[in-house]
């Protein structure tokens, strides 16, 4: 578990890592250099750490398959209902989610704490209205995640 102290803010006890992978983890269904290494990293903070996705290009599987996580592909038609349904299954007050897509706009609002990347696809305009937290790239994230006193300077009031 995650345990960030958030000064003027309700605390942070996070069980869950949701990311999307297209445009979030991977550019052109290939993952970022430095994440796996990251999600790895990671995986010792005693989190889930979950990959739910449309899975445009159909790499996911292979390009995880070695990472501690747990993948949910979804109709490309309803993936922001989907997306949003594992959140709340989940646990909301208990989830990260990470994104930058239009379909992950329900899911934003649903989180305890979200965080849009731009990254080299740009990102949805909505889901930046709906993130607590905007980065440049995906290793800015997780770094965030690995180094939780960026969190606090970031959110406390």
């Amino acid at each position: 578990m995650i345990k960030i102290n958030i000064p003027g803010d309700k605390n942070l006890e996070i069980k869950n890592l949701v990311f999307d992978f297209n445009g979030t983890l991977a550019k052109d269904g290939i993952l970022i250099d430095g994440v796996k290494e990251k999600i790895k990293e990671l995986s010792y903070k005693s989190v889930d750490i979950y990959i739910l996705t449309s899975d445009t290009y159909g790499t996911v599987k292979e390009q995880c398959k070695e990472l501690p996580i747990k993948i949910e592909i979804f109709d490309k038609d309803n993936a922001a209902e989907d997306k949003k349904r594992i959140v709340d299954k989940l646990g909301k007050e208990n989830t990260i989610v990470i994104g930058n897509g239009r379909n992950d706009v329900e899911m934003f609002k649903n989180s305890r704490l979200a965080i849009a990347v731009l990254g080299k696809e740009g990102c949805y305009t909505k889901a930046l209205v709906y993130a607590d937290i905007v980065v440049n790239d995906i290793i800015d994230a997780m770094d965030l995640l690995l180094n939780p006193n960026r969190l606090k300077a970031t959110l406390r009031t």
